[in-house]
């Protein structure tokens, strides 16, 4: 694919880097460090936040993690620390009842795993997907709070905006949720998670897999300090996404602010010289 010319810096808050290569041979394509970094430089972008893709059941991301910090080192990559938890992030009534007396087991993250990525230079944040991974107990998020780094959310139909509400937007750490909020290509859900960023001043919506050029303006427009460019990569060439930004009908500086200005506010080590 062809290298993308225009003037902006970007910074993506959204990409995946599998250390084993278990997705990549999944999926017939090699997503390595060194490819993910070749598809950044093709699409302009400077810079990635990124996190390991999903385990098998059971295995945890304590290797994963830290395989992930290691091979950022010496690259423009910002690594994220993946957790999963107990609790079934599910409203019906029978996660409720079982959520109050789950319990961690061994592959869970809890306040000393939070503690250990939280403080230090080696991880930049923490990546929940929730539907898949489980969420944290009360204990772990509360160590969380404590951290106060940014925690990028997978939220969708299998983990709502009504749902992250109740479990983490009354706390005190920055909330990005990945693909406005409605994975997969929910525009109903989008909608939902746009109209929290009223409530909610430490909410930001990225803006990977989506599709809905009305949907993207609308954020951009309505809350335009809210909204970070992600792509989604590897599973989409960096490439597409700035695309479906340059696109958009909005100012030029709304995409400046897209792009790499409103990442900066929440991941510090994106800005120029970091």
């Amino acid at each position: 694919m062809l290298e993308l010319e225009h003037g902006f810096r970007v910074v993506d808050v959204h990409a995946r880097l599998d250390p084993d290569g278990a997705e990549s041979a999944r999926f017939g394509r090699d997503v390595g460090p060194e490819r993910l970094e070749r598809e950044f430089h093709q699409a302009g972008v400077v810079a990635a936040v990124l996190a390991p893709g999903p385990r098998p059941e059971g295995e945890g991301y304590l290797r994963a993690n830290n395989a992930v910090a290691r091979l950022s080192v010496d690259r423009p990559f910002l690594p994220l620390a993946r957790l999963g938890g107990p609790r079934d992030p599910s409203d019906r009534p029978a996660a409720r009842l079982r959520n109050l007396t789950a319990t961690r087991r061994d592959h869970h993250a809890g306040p000393g795993d939070v503690e250990q990525y939280g403080y230090g230079d080696r991880f930049h944040g923490f990546a929940l997907d929730p539907a898949r991974d489980g969420l944290p107990d009360e204990e772990t998020l509360d160590r969380l709070d404590d951290v106060g780094l940014p925690v990028l959310v997978r939220a969708g139909d299998g983990f709502t905006p009504a749902a992250v509400e109740e479990t983490l937007l009354r706390r005190s750490f920055p909330v990005v949720l990945e693909s406005f909020g409605g994975f997969p290509l929910d525009r109903d859900l989008m909608g939902a998670a746009i109209e929290l960023l009223d409530r909610y001043d430490r909410l930001y919506l990225e803006t990977s897999f989506v599709r809905y050029r009305g949907v993207l303006e609308q954020g951009l427009l309505e809350h335009p300090d809210r909204v970070l460019f992600g792509s989604g990569a590897p599973a989409t060439h960096p490439n597409v996404g700035v695309m479906e930004l340059l696109t958009l009908d909005v100012p030029e500086d709304l995409m400046r602010r897209a792009f790499s200005k409103n990442a900066v506010r929440v991941f510090p080590a994106l800005a120029p010289g970091e």
